[in-house]
C-alpha cells in the first residue's frame, strides 16, 4: 500500500503533494514501483495534528482520486474518519475506507462501507491525533489493542458488512510509546485471532527515529525495512509505505525465506 498524503503538515512528505496533477504523478509512480494500493489522505494523523473541515479534506482528496481513476485502475483508499469524506471518496472511486479510528470517531462509518461496499482498514488508536501521545501507558497494550479491534470488527459486522471486506491494523505511533510499538512488532502473530488480514505501517516513523537517532523521517528507510521483514515473519498482508519498491523487494525476500520458495 503506498501512501499519497495531499496535506501541508504530514510528518513526512507534507507539502510534497499538493498539487492534485503532481500527486496523480505520484501515484502512478508509486504503481510502477509495484503498488498494490495506493492510500489517499487529505487531513494529517501524525502526532499533535490538529483537524480539518471535511470541506478541505474533500477539496485535497476528491481530484487526486479522480484523476488517478482516469489513469488506472488500481485499488485506491482514503485514508479519512470522516463518513461524508469517505462516501463522496468511493463515488469518486475509491475501493476501500482506511478509518485510524477503527469506526468509533464518526458513528455514521459503518453505515458508509456497508451501503457503499467499500473495503475497511479497522486501525487501533488511543484518542484523536491532537492528544493521543498524552496516553501511552497501559495495563496490557496487547490485550487492549485486541479487545478494541474485536470491537471494532463487531460494528463493523452489526452494520452488514462481510467480514471478507475488513482488514485490522495495530495503529504503530498512534497512542503507543517506543516500547509499546516494540511490543506490538514483537506480538503481530497475536492479531490473526481476530480473524482479518493485518494491515502494518510503520513507515518513517518517529519510533524508527529514535532507535537510530535519526530526527529525519526520510533518514529511516532501512529502519522501516526492518519492521517490514519482521511483519512478513509475523504473517502481516499488507504494508502501508512510502517507499515502495524497497518496501516490496524487502516483503518478497522476507516472504520466500519464510515459505523456502520462490514468491
Amino acid at each position: 500500500m503506498g501512501v499519497l498524503n495531499i496535506t501541508p503538515d504530514s510528518f513526512s512528505d507534507g507539502g510534497r503533494y499538493l498539487d492534485s496533477d503532481m500527486a496523480v504523478r505520484q501515484g502512478l509512480a508509486m504503481q510502477q514501483d509495484g503498488a498494490a494500493i495506493l492510500d489517499i489522505g487529505g487531513e494529517s494523523t501524525r502526532p499533535g495534528a490538529l483537524p480539518v473541515s471535511a470541506d478541505e479534506e474533500l477539496e485535497r482528496v476528491i481530484p487526486v482520486i479522480e484523476g488517478l481513476r482516469r489513469k488506472t485502475d488500481i485499488p485506491l483508499s482514503i485514508d479519512t474518519s470522516k463518513a461524508v469524506v469517505a462516501s463522496k471518496a468511493v463515488v469518486a472511486g475509491a475501493n476501500f475506507i482506511n478509518d485510524i479510528s477503527g469506526l468509533t470517531f464518526d458513528p455514521a462509518m459503518a453505515a458508509v462501507a456497508a451501503e457503499t461496499g467499500a473495503g475497511l482498514f479497522l486501525m487501533h488508536t488511543r484518542g484523536r491525533p491532537e492528544v493521543m501521545q498524552q496516553h501511552t501507558e497501559y495495563q496490557n497494550l496487547l490485550t487492549d489493542v485486541i479487545v478494541s479491534l474485536h470491537h471494532s470488527i463487531d460494528l463493523a459486522l452489526a452494520a452488514g458488512i462481510d467480514r471478507d471486506q475488513l482488514a485490522v491494523d495495530p495503529g504503530i505511533g498512534f497512542g503507543k510509546s517506543v516500547a509499546g510499538n516494540l511490543e506490538l512488532l514483537q506480538h503481530l502473530d497475536e492479531l490473526h485471532q481476530l480473524g482479518c488480514p493485518v494491515l502494518l505501517g510503520t513507515s518513517r516513523k518517529s519510533f524508527i527515529g529514535k532507535i537510530l537517532g535519526q530526527d529525519d523521517p526520510q533518514e529511516r528507510l532501512f529502519g522501516t525495512l526492518a519492521t517490514i521483514a519482521a511483519g512478513v515473519s509475523r504473517g502481516v498482508h499488507i504494508f502501508r509505505v512510502h517507499d515502495v519498491r524497497p518496501a516490496r523487494e524487502t516483503a518478497l525476500v522476507a516472504w520466500s525465506i519464510r515459505e523456502q520458495r520462490l514468491p
